[in-house]
């Protein structure tokens, strides 16, 4: 009868802080393996409406272009170079960033936004954006790398892993939730 009071007089949620992954050193990073039907380029100018298509439900919500602009292509930190596109019959259908993340240590660069259209999953697009992303910060000069990723994202976490990277623990909720993500993967530790 009075569930409504709980509800109101309830302590608010904790939303939980991302996953983190790391990869201590850019040596033998995996290969750039096209993959038959796609194609990668970098950036260009009109680009960002295809951007949040790719984006939308995957990193986020709402994306508009004005949104895409303002956080995205207006941040000083962006590079045309570095934000790459795979393309299906010149469409883009997914997109990675290399990107360097204020408070990582400047030898570290980050794997960002990295997103697949929902029809062309399963094709190994991740493993190109990986490698795509991983050679660029080695070409910027880094020397480490680091993402961030949600629990629910256990098909981009194998390709992270595969790619090199490890978790990450920077917040005490992270070691029980790596442990049901490997469960979930059936990988051993």
């Amino acid at each position: 009868m009075f569930n409504w009071l709980k509800k109101i007089f309830a302590p608010p949620v904790e939303r939980l802080p991302q996953l983190e992954m790391f990869r201590d050193n850019l040596d033998n990073l995996p290969k750039i393996q096209q993959i038959t039907g796609y194609a990668t380029r970098t950036y260009r100018s009109g680009d960002e409406a295809a951007w949040c298509r790719i984006m939308e439900g995957n990193v986020g919500s709402n994306w508009t272009t004005e949104k895409c602009r303002a956080q995205l292509i207006r941040d000083p930190r962006f590079q045309a170079e570095n934000l790459f596109f795979i393309t299906h019959n010149d469409d883009p259908i997914a997109s990675a960033c290399a990107w360097k993340t204020p408070g990582q240590s400047p030898e570290t660069g980050e794997v960002h936004m990295v997103a697949a259209h929902a029809d062309h999953r399963g094709k190994g697009l991740g493993h190109l954006l990986n490698a795509l992303v991983l050679h660029r910060l080695k070409n910027l000069g880094y020397r480490k790398a680091h993402l961030k990723t949600d629990d629910w994202r256990l098909p981009a976490i194998k390709t992270y892993l595969d790619a090199g990277f490890q978790p990450l623990n920077t917040h005490e909720s992270h070691p029980e939730r790596w442990e049901a993500i490997y469960a979930q993967l059936k990988i051993k530790k």
